[in-house]
């Protein structure tokens, strides 16, 4: 999350001199690719995935492996209570998940109390045909749509994001429930990592945009390598510094999931989980 605190420590000179940063640097280098964890539930291979979400909330734009990463990171983790080392490690990235889901209205709710219904049919509207990813119909809440419109505006002022067309377009928006289940019950993957019996998509607030995507893999495709492919676009990278100030935040293990956080997510009478 970018936030004016994070700002406040860009650290501008990447070759940010001292040992204690240089030992820091030599230990992200090498676990940049190598780590072995499971940070949303699924074991994954490093943490390059997350260097640009990372970056961005230490305030920094330097390279994961370079010592002014590190010098940035080690004063996230100061400003944090943790050892302010300079040295990712699996708990100081549960701290920013911890902040990142909090952000999330959405996740406040799911899997405690309720799963919210969905919005009146009058609180939805469709998005335009040339907004949809290959033409795809999408409806989300009105204020919702408005502020992805005006987001979308802002990011084509970026040339790498203008670049390519596709970028930002709608692939999913909200989502009926009944329909949701019907696919939950064909598929039998719902409430693991990829998808949710309460899903966000349900209270209209909630959008996928096409960020990219690897040779071989689709748009929502949460392969590692496809991922990978997409933090590294210009229309991610251009997202999680610019989305917050349009009232979008993400969820860090899908780069193209983003909500809107303008409204409440509950709009009618909650249904207990069952």
């Amino acid at each position: 999350m970018w936030t004016a605190a994070a700002a406040s420590v860009v650290i501008s000179a990447c070759g940010s001199p001292g040992m204690a940063a240089t030992a820091a640097a030599v230990a992200n280098s090498v676990s940049l690719s190598t780590l072995v964890w499971a940070p949303f539930g699924r074991v994954e291979l490093g943490w390059s995935v997350y260097h640009p979400r990372i970056a961005a909330e230490i305030g920094t734009t330097c390279g994961a492996t370079t010592t002014g990463f590190a010098a940035a990171l080690a004063t996230w983790q100061r400003r944090h209570g943790q050892s302010a080392n300079g040295v990712f490690e699996p708990q100081t990235f549960a701290a920013m998940k911890t902040l990142w889901q909090a952000a999330r209205p959405f996740t406040r709710i799911n899997g405690r109390t309720a799963c919210p219904e969905p919005p009146p049919v009058a609180r939805l509207e469709y998005a335009r045909a040339t907004e949809g990813y290959g033409g795809k119909v999408v409806t989300l809440r009105i204020g919702a749509l408005k502020a992805y419109r005006a987001m979308v505006a802002d990011a084509r002022k970026s040339p790498g994001v203008a670049a390519d067309t596709r970028s930002l377009k709608l692939f999913s928006g909200y989502r009926d429930p009944t329909a949701d289940a019907e696919r939950c019950a064909r598929d039998g993957n719902c409430n693991g990592i990829v998808r949710a019996t309460c899903s966000a998509h349900r209270t209209g607030l909630a959008i996928d945009l096409w960020v990219g995507q690897a040779p071989g893999f689709g748009p929502d495709s949460s392969a590692d390598a496809n991922r990978a492919a997409m933090v590294a676009t210009p229309a991610y990278r251009w997202l999680i510094v610019h989305a917050r100030r349009h009232g979008f935040v993400n969820y860090a293990f899908e780069p193209w999931h983003w909500e809107w956080i303008g409204e409440p997510v509950a709009v009618a009478s909650a249904t207990p989980v069952k």
